[in-house]
């Protein structure tokens, strides 16, 4: 019988691929690679959000992850960050010349 889950429901299940390809970013230079940011590529550009999928799909897509998709990921991550950043310094700076 095949079982078949949401993606989230197999994390436990899955964590010593995601430690794979954590460490296989690692010897490729990417020192920031986690089980967490590995995981949420997956969710955002792989799996677009939490689908049904069987165990080996799951395992499968972990481990053929890609290099420019992780690199594409974390590069709109931190375009996003900075966006925020910079929104949040000009409402604060607003606020205080308005306060003075």
């Amino acid at each position: 019988m095949e079982v078949i889950k949401n993606v989230r429901e197999w994390k436990p299940d899955v964590l010593l691929a995601l430690e794979s390809k954590v460490n296989e970013f690692k010897l490729m230079g990417y020192a920031q690679a986690s089980n967490e940011n590995i995981w949420k590529c997956l969710e955002v550009k792989v799996w677009k959000g939490n689908p049904a999928k069987r165990l080996f799909e799951v395992i499968q897509d972990i481990l053929h992850l890609s290099s420019n998709i992780y690199m594409s990921y974390l590069t709109v991550n931190a375009y996003q960050d900075n966006d925020l950043m910079a929104s949040i310094n000009a409402l604060t700076e607003g606020n205080m010349e308005e306060a003075e």
